[in-house]
């Protein structure tokens, strides 16, 4: 136990993460791949759109022929043709001429505008008459405006939303290649830790945490495998571990990670092949005692049974780690925050970071962050929590209407 409270920064717990590999790829049909993560760059192969097209319902021409129109003072048109959707115009517009056109329609050669439909009238089959002025460019589309040949779409390390999905149906992409989700194996410790299916007897409690960290899993992007609980017991606790290693890109262990007599996890994880333990320690409260070991290229991680710790540092600290495993890259991983003022004074101590559950509530029309005390055990106070506010390391503490920005969870 030697290692035990040599706390590090966060910073220095997230510069770990360079030392693991990323997942494999995989190859998937385009509508499996919303909300996955691309393993390889897309290159636009053609030109969208490919042709100059119209974004309104009137008439194609050309800009100069229009300048000077105004209601008082209108235009006349020669019209001499329409275009039909889907077709290409087989035909040239000359000065003093206009085509009728719908909205998506090509262009034919020589218009280089768009006179909307509700600045017209048509006074006969051959003439239109018009009452404003439009710009050469006004109301089309230029070929190769949205996306042009030969341009970097997308990214390694970028997720797929369904905007990106979309854009990779344009370039008629039936199959995408994308990293695999990384495999999470979840183990709870405990003698006082029963199944969710018993009733808890005197001084037990109900497994609560493998259900939240395969929640959070998911949300992260990982694919979570949950392993049961394992009393307290070394054997058992370092077979178990050997097994989700075997079977898992990482290990997450809830409870065990402090200096109880019977916390075997820091021991479990030291008794795996090619074993180092990286952290044990992190300066944030709540979640103090984390563990973060690896054996061979696997991370394995220790974190703390109370509910509330465990899930804050699965957000903090955890999460960073399954996103990077999975492939995405930081320029991709959002933290939403939302700015607000503190409903109440919040003290805090030097030399950590603290993380302290909010609840978002309006008052005279200002968004307050209502802090939500209580011990880590309680689960809820995180359901009644909006977000949390992150307390520096080297602040004391905030005053009742600071700015505070909320992290939402």
């Amino acid at each position: 136990m030697k290692n035990f409270f040599k706390v590090v920064d966060i910073d220095d717990v997230y510069a770990h993460r360079a030392s693991f590999p990323v997942v494999d790829s995989e190859i998937l049909p385009l509508a499996s791949a919303e909300g996955r993560v691309l393993a390889a760059a897309i290159t636009a192969d053609l030109d969208i759109p490919g042709f100059t097209r119209s974004t309104m319902d009137g008439y194609a021409l050309q800009g100069a022929a229009t300048f000077g129109a105004t209601e008082s003072n209108p235009g006349y048109l020669t019209v001499v043709g329409s275009v039909a959707m889907g077709e290409q115009p087989g035909f040239r517009v000359g000065p003093g001429e206009a085509v009728r056109i719908a909205t998506g329609g090509m262009l034919p050669q020589g218009a280089d505008a768009v006179m909307m439909i509700e600045h017209t009238e048509a006074l006969d089959d051959n003439t239109v008459e018009i009452y404003k002025s439009v710009a050469p460019g006004q109301h089309v589309v230029a070929k190769g405006e949205d996306i042009a040949l030969g341009q970097t779409l997308l990214t390694s390390g970028q997720p797929v939303r369904p905007q990106e999905a979309g854009l990779l149906a344009a370039m008629g992409c039936e199959t995408v290649c994308v990293f695999r989700k990384p495999r999470i194996g979840i183990i709870s410790t405990g003698d006082e830790v029963v199944p969710v299916a018993e009733v808890p007897g005197p001084g037990q409690i109900r497994d609560v945490n493998s259900t939240t960290l395969s929640a959070m899993t998911v949300a992260a992007g990982g694919q979570p495998r949950v392993y049961g609980i394992v009393k307290d017991n070394f054997d058992r606790l370092k077979t178990t571990c050997a097994r989700a290693l075997a079977e898992n890109d990482m290990v997450l262990i809830s409870g065990g990670s402090s200096v109880g007599m019977r916390d075997f996890t820091i021991e479990a994880f030291e008794a795996q092949a090619e074993a180092q333990v990286m952290v044990h320690g992190v300066s944030i409260s709540p979640g103090k005692p984390t563990i973060l070991a690896r054996s061979g290229n696997k991370p394995m991680w220790g974190i703390p049974g109370h509910i509330t710790s465990a899930m804050v540092v699965f957000r903090v600290l955890v999460q960073p780690f399954v996103a990077y495993l999975g492939g995405l890259d930081d320029r991709f991983r959002r933290v939403f925050t939302i700015p607000c003022r503190l409903a109440r004074n919040l003290s805090s101590a030097q030399g950590r970071v603290d993380f302290v559950r909010v609840r978002l509530e309006y008052e005279d029309g200002a968004l307050y962050a209502e802090p939500l005390l209580g011990k880590s055990g309680l689960i809820h106070t995180m359901v009644k929590a909006d977000g949390l506010v992150r307390i520096a390391a080297h602040v004391e503490g905030l005053d009742k209407g600071d700015q505070v920005a909320v992290e939402i969870i």
